[in-house]
């Protein structure tokens, strides 16, 4: 973990406590480091669940003698994550929420608190790193150590000034160094488990999308060609991308490849029909650069777990977006979805994909 710190200072960070093993892990690394951490959970909404998120946290900041808060952000996040997911997923969007949530809320909220408290860092279980080039002074996320663990993508939004203040102290370790670690420290978190589905929904997110007021849309589902080969009972149910549970059969299997809400039309196709060849990108945050001026040759990850795909990024005229052509076809993405540009382990920059080019 890179030391920003004048060795005779001790330096003071609020570390965000997810109640995880990541976490707890990340403040026996800070401490260790010499830094004086307080622990920062954020109650994003009233539920079991988080109720216990933050007893753990407090359990584990209680047994390493130190400081826990709990702040209530419960109407950033309902403005800037909850509310942003319902209206992408009404506009046709497939969003994702923990990328914009960490830019949007969950930094900020920590940032906010660390200045409340005196504090100059903040810190997250995200496994990934931040580094400073020396030509530019800019900062940027790099990838983890651990690559089957990197989190860079969901960092991909945040910016500078929220760069230059944060620590990533499991940027360096591996999933299997940091259980350890829970294990010889005696943390009562040590083995639990991680959690994978979108914190705010219990259950499927088609009900959770119902009961917020969104509306189905029912339509034909056709094929790329513009047969007619069935029907759905709402574009919202759909993701693109999607095999199976489409309702439709066929010699192969369908995948969903586009959903037009203009004509509530589901528009599926074989698995080489399901090929993104091309994205178009709106409003753009760079790290690495400044600005995008000409075009580059960089790599992209269009969706979290991917793999890092060589491509050919074009500025529009506008200046704003990008459209992000890759080298080789990819399975189809999602308008919603970010796609986050590398230059080697390093980000370049990300944004919201607008549309999407197929084959």
């Amino acid at each position: 973990m890179e030391d920003r710190e004048d060795k005779n200072v001790t330096p003071r960070v609020v570390l965000g406590m997810s109640g995880g093993v990541d976490s707890a892990v990340a403040a026996v690394i800070l401490m260790r480091a010499g830094y004086d951490v307080v622990g920062v959970t954020c109650h994003f909404r009233d539920s079991e669940s988080s109720e216990k998120a933050e007893r753990d946290a407090r359990g584990v900041c209680r047994w390493l003698g130190l400081v826990h808060y709990v702040a209530d952000c419960t109407e950033e996040f309902e403005q800037c994550v909850v509310s942003e997911f319902i209206d992408q997923y009404a506009n046709g969007l497939t969003p994702s929420p923990c990328v914009g949530c960490n830019a949007t809320c969950k930094i900020p909220v920590l940032l906010e608190v660390a200045d409340e408290l005196g504090c100059e860092y903040v810190a997250t279980g995200h496994y990934a790193r931040v580094v400073q080039m020396l030509s530019s002074n800019r900062y940027a996320i790099k990838t983890a150590l651990d690559q089957q663990k990197d989190q860079s993508y969901m960092l991909g939004m945040l910016r500078q000034d929220q760069l230059a203040r944060l620590l990533l102290p499991l940027g360096g370790t591996t999933k299997t160094e940091v259980r350890m670690i829970a294990r010889d420290m005696k943390l009562s978190v040590a083995e639990k488990e991680e959690s994978q589905d979108i914190c705010f929904i219990e259950g499927d997110y088609r009900s959770f999308l119902a009961e917020r007021g969104v509306n189905l849309s029912p339509g034909n589902i056709v094929t790329v060609e513009g047969k007619i080969v069935g029907h759905h009972d709402g574009l919202e149910r759909f993701t693109v991308g999607q095999r199976k549970g489409i309702g439709v059969a066929a010699e192969k299997p369908y995948y969903v490849v586009e959903k037009r809400m203009n004509t509530s039309e589901l528009v599926v196709g074989f698995a080489e029909q399901a090929r993104v060849r091309a994205v178009m990108c709106g409003s753009m945050n760079y790290q690495l650069i400044d600005r995008l001026d000409a075009p580059c040759e960089a790599q992209v990850k269009l969706r979290y777990r991917s793999q890092p795909a060589p491509c050919i990024i074009e500025p529009n005229a506008e200046g704003q977006g990008v459209r992000i052509t890759l080298r080789d076809p990819e399975a189809a993405t999602s308008p919603g979805q970010f796609a986050v540009l590398y230059n080697g382990d390093t980000v370049l920059g990300a944004g919201m994909i607008m549309e999407v080019e197929l084959v």
